[in-house]
């Protein structure tokens, strides 16, 4: 169980759900209506869904052992590197995904023609690592690294999927349906984003510890915490102008957005003008982490919807 949480299994999962919902609920049903062309046969898309998984995990594992001076003081009772799996295991662990996940890109990459790709997987796995070894030091450099791997990881299945098949006569459905995900990549980058400086406040006291340099340590959590009221209420308004501009015809996928997600980011400013001990940050924290569910589960009201 501890190796399962040194590697985050649950938003492993949250990852792997959102790739599937993009493939089965997005894009294949349209196929036939829209003329729409797809590449990825379903051992193909398992082999990407894989990749992202094991460089996400890998993610997870040099983020753990670069952290455990922060969160031995931001959260001690779920240290895993030095207590439960020695630093030394889990390193080990963290190569073996990276060169599972980096093969896995490579295949997938040849397999459709596309061999360029394969860069994709070792920038991202490069990247990763340069975030929690170095760029998690400097200030909002590092929350936009992370909120881009995120986007990138719905953005991939567009990549792989839409981009391959590309050609003079399906060329605006396919930029089209890939505009879509790109989209969702966008709502994904800026939710993560605004959790990720509201995890900065939480984390305020390990951080300066382990001398981090976020928003919270370096300008203070008051001031931190109007910024992410100003992402919020921002966030807000963007989806509110999206919803007018492409779905105000669409009463469903309207008033789902009320519902789950504007609501929720109008829920969360407030409680951002509330907040004042670190478990209220971290119940914002969670709630984003649903919106950004239930955001990216929008494609199956979307489906319905269209069909």
């Amino acid at each position: 169980m501890a190796f399962l949480n040194l590697i985050r299994w649950k938003n492993l999962l949250i990852i792997a759900l959102v790739q599937l919902l993009i493939k089965y609920t997005l894009l294949e049903p349209f196929i036939e209506i829209t003329g729409l062309s797809t590449t990825l046969k379903p051992i193909g898309f398992i082999t990407l869904v894989l990749a992202t998984l094991c460089i996400a995990a890998a993610g997870y594992i040099i983020n753990d052992i670069y952290d455990t001076t922060a969160d031995s003081i931001n959260r001690p009772e779920k240290l895993i590197v030095g207590i439960s799996i020695s630093e030394k295991v889990a390193t080990r662990w963290f190569i073996a995904l990276n060169v599972i996940g980096v093969g896995l890109g490579y295949l997938i990459s040849s397999q459709i023609g596309k061999s360029d790709f394969f860069a994709i997987f070792i920038i991202i796995s490069g990247m990763l690592y340069l975030y929690s070894a170095y760029l998690k030091q400097y200030l909002f450099i590092g929350n936009i690294v992370i909120s881009a791997f995120v986007a990138l990881s719905i953005l991939l299945v567009g990549i792989y999927d839409l981009l391959p098949g590309l050609n003079g006569a399906n060329r605006e459905m396919q930029l089209t349906f890939f505009d879509i995900i790109l989209d969702y990549a966008f709502f994904a980058f800026l939710i993560n984003l605004l959790r990720e400086m509201v995890k900065d406040i939480e984390d305020t006291k390990g951080d300066k510890a382990a001398g981090y340099r976020t928003i919270a340590t370096q300008f203070g959590v008051t001031i931190s915490k109007y910024i992410c009221l100003g992402l919020s209420l921002l966030n807000t308004a963007l989806i509110i102008a999206y919803l007018i501009e492409y779905f105000y015809k669409n009463n469903a996928l309207v008033i789902y957005f009320l519902i789950l997600i504007i609501a929720p980011l109008l829920f969360i400013s407030v409680r951002l003008l509330q907040a004042k001990e670190t478990i209220h940050y971290s119940r914002i924290s969670s709630l984003l982490k649903v919106i950004m569910l239930t955001g990216v589960c929008s494609m199956i009201v979307f489906n319905l919807t269209q069909s």
